[in-house]
């Protein structure tokens, strides 16, 4: 299982999705499976679903096809192209209202026996079993993906009858919610008379994550920046928060958000589309359509520029031990479903601060005040509306307002002087490049560059149109050669901006604020907790 976070690197979304791993050249793909769609046509029906569009996607050798199920209203992308390793993936818009972990602690405890398939661990059964390339499931800020991958015919139907029966009619017994959620368990397996403590699997994890100072800090700003819904909370789980979700409320929301009406199907590769339909048809027969109240709406714009003072505890390894604050500015960009207007954000988010030339490396890192970017530094379009941040970490605490100028003075220099013509067409060449060497599992990885957008009603087929928005950009950009000056000016001269800080206080050598306030609620919560058990109850967990 995986929880996707935020990068901590400066890069676009478009070219991470082009380059994902070591580079091949792409071989010369035939045309059978684009063949076998290109007869459909909107309107056309197919089993139990109706034809959408049907468009070429010529930079990946794709012919995409988009239908809807005449039940239940699932959205279906199916990604015709004549590659061996067929992908398929189930995403669903999962929206917490609380740092509980439920759609973190959801994907896992799904996985742990369904109707069909009621053993122990199916999932981690066909892991052994399966000729898949790829299988695991991943909780996103506001979406829960099932994906897999497989060059076996036969292999991807059970791979597929596992995953839809395990996404739709899950067991999600008690006991699989104790284990990959919370417990109560003592210390000492073999001592009834040892201390008791929480554990679960996703419990053990996000304690780990949150012991990391820059994760801790990543997520503060994300909170703070979106803090009307549900950016607001941790969906992969606050510790101390997840021993407050009870079985029940796992249950309730998987039956408010793991409807088919609140799915989106993805299928990629050569086998037949409707083989496919056919499966997913019979499996979603039994549902009917409903109106998911799960969108995400726009954060309300701030009047002036907000700031947030995280704490935690100081690095006793740190080189020096008065530069350990981390402090950075964040800005709310476009929407993502704005397909163009995401791509030239993410450029600017590129020429910012990618590579030793780009205008914030120059003005900020070889400063001298900070050894690197902060952790959020770069683009980030995994929220609805996009963000850019940029900051320093091991900061001196004399030294933080004058961060946060040299920030504000990058970005007026950048309006008055703009970007290095060489720059841009470097970076717009890379892209180009890049379609030509596209790396493995291609179908996995356009499956996860395509959920958010797709997560918010935008349109994945264009988001694939690589080649039609780099001209258009180019088109645009020679018509106004400030247009990306001007795109700066927009999204960084704005109110809805935080500036956030982390510092560390001296007193707390070892534990972080956030630490020792966990260590106190968690002492309070074992104690509450443990007087609810009955002594029956409580024999399950130590015997």
């Amino acid at each position: 299982m995986q929880i996707l976070r935020r990068a901590n690197v400066a890069s676009t979304k478009l070219l991470k999705a082009l380059t994902w791993s070591p580079s091949r050249l792409t071989r010369c793909f035939t045309e059978e499976a684009r063949d076998r769609v290109r007869a459909l046509k909107p309107g056309d029906k197919l089993h139990g679903y109706t034809v959408r569009r049907v468009e070429e996607v010529p930079d990946f050798f794709i012919t995409a096809v988009m239908l809807t199920h005449d039940k239940t209203g699932a959205e279906h992308l199916h990604a015709a192209r004549d590659d061996e390793n067929n992908t398929f993936s189930v995403t669903f818009r999962t929206t917490p209202m609380d740092s509980t972990g439920v759609p973190h602690i959801l994907e896992h405890t799904v996985l742990c026996g369904s109707e069909k398939f009621p053993v122990r661990d199916p999932f981690f059964k066909m892991l052994s079993r399966s000729m898949a390339t790829f299988m695991n499931a991943l909780t996103a800020y506001d979406w829960t993906m099932y994906p897999f991958s497989s060059q076996n015919e036969q292999d991807f139907k059970n791979l597929m009858s596992v995953y839809m029966d395990a996404a739709f009619r899950p067991l999600i017994r008690e006991l699989d919610f104790c284990q990959e959620g919370w417990r109560l368990e003592q210390t000492d397996l073999t001592d009834p008379s040892s201390p008791i403590t929480f554990k679960g699997v996703v419990y053990n994890e996000m304690k780990g994550v949150f012991s990391n100072s820059q994760s801790l800090y990543m997520q503060e700003a994300l909170n703070e920046l979106l803090p009307s819904h549900t950016y607001g909370v941790v969906s992969g789980g606050d510790p101390t928060h997840i021993t407050s979700l009870t079985h029940e409320q796992l249950r309730d929301f998987h039956a408010k958000h793991y409807h088919p009406s609140n799915a989106r199907f993805f299928t990629y590769g050569h086998l037949p589309l409707e083989s496919h339909l056919e499966f997913i048809n019979d499996s979603l027969n039994s549902f009917s359509e409903i109106e998911p109240s799960v969108r995400v709406p726009l954060e309300p714009r701030w009047k002036k520029p907000r700031s947030k003072h995280i704490s935690c505890a100081p690095d006793p390894m740190a080189a020096d031990p008065e530069k350990q604050h981390t402090v950075s500015v964040n800005f709310l960009m476009s929407e993502i479903t704005d397909v163009y207007e995401n791509f030239i954000a993410s450029v600017l988010g590129y020429l910012l601060t990618n590579g030793e030339t780009s205008p914030f490396y120059q003005a900020l890192v070889e400063s001298g005040l900070g050894s690197d970017y902060s952790p959020n530094t770069g683009f980030h379009s995994e929220t609805k509306e996009a963000i850019f941040a940029v900051g320093l970490l091991n900061v001196r605490e004399a030294d933080v307002e004058q961060v946060v100028k040299i920030i504000d003075e990058t970005v007026d220099k950048v309006i008055e002087e703009g970007f290095e013509k060489t720059r841009i067409n470097a970076l717009l060449h890379q892209i180009e490049l890049s379609q030509r060497h596209q790396g493995g599992n291609f179908g996995f990885h356009l499956a996860i560059t395509l959920a958010s957008t797709w997560n918010h009603e935008g349109d994945p087929i264009q988001s694939m149109q690589v080649g039609t928005i780099l001209d258009k950009f180019r088109d645009d950009l020679k018509q106004n050669p400030r247009l990306l000056q001007e795109k700066v000016k927009h999204y960084l001269k704005v109110r809805h901006e935080l500036r956030c800080l982390q510092h560390q206080h001296i007193e707390f050598l070892t534990l972080s604020m956030y630490e020792g306030s966990f260590i106190m609620s968690r002492k309070m919560l074992v104690k509450s907790a443990f007087f609810m058990l009955s002594t029956k109850f409580l024999h399950v967990f130590i015997s």
